[in-house]
């Protein structure tokens, strides 16, 4: 049997490599697929939340600040009981 396998990774270290993969800045096209909305309404709520850098002719989006304007919106779970009787 040949040893051509790679050992496995600590747990710490794979967060750490996808958290270097995650983009700070990204376009509004690649927002727009991320976030599932509209070219407007993107440009609307990221402008809103001061999370749009504007240089020369490309836009950019800073991801940190965008997530963290999006759960100002952020509903809590409701309960609902089966009788249909919320209390």
């Amino acid at each position: 049997m040949s040893n051509n396998y790679k050992p496995i990774k600590s747990m710490k270290e794979v967060p750490d490599q996808l958290r270097k993969l995650r983009r700070e800045y990204i376009r509004y096209q690649q927002a727009e697929l991320i976030y599932s909305l509209s070219h407007k309404k993107l440009l609307e709520l990221a402008s809103e939340a001061g999370a749009i850098y504007r240089f020369d002719s490309t836009v950019l989006i800073n991801r940190a600040i965008f997530d963290t304007y999006l759960e100002r919106f952020h509903e809590p779970a409701t309960r609902h009981d089966k009788d249909g009787d919320d209390q």
